[in-house]
């Protein structure tokens, strides 16, 4: 079973090469991110399911928490409300 933040892996890789996702939205259609370029996919979850090979890191799982994702956190600006 996959939940909101997984990283899973699918049966055919990306075109960049890489065959790590992450989901990013769940629901009648889910939303997944590659982790190689960044790109987003969004299929029917039967689509989904279908393809799907295996979840390789569950979001919760404390000990996935250290793995480094596609933006590193030191880019990402915050902005600065006044």
């Amino acid at each position: 079973m996959y939940h909101l933040g997984d990283v899973v892996q699918m049966k055919k890789p990306h075109a960049c090469g890489e065959n790590k996702w992450e989901i990013l939205r769940m629901g009648a259609d889910i939303r997944i991110k590659c982790l190689g370029c960044g790109h987003l996919i969004m299929m029917p979850r039967a689509e989904f399911n279908k393809k799907l090979k295996k979840v390789l890191h569950a979001a919760n799982d404390p000990v996935n928490l250290k793995e480094e994702h596609y933006v590193p956190k030191e880019i990402i600006a915050v902005p600065h409300f006044e």
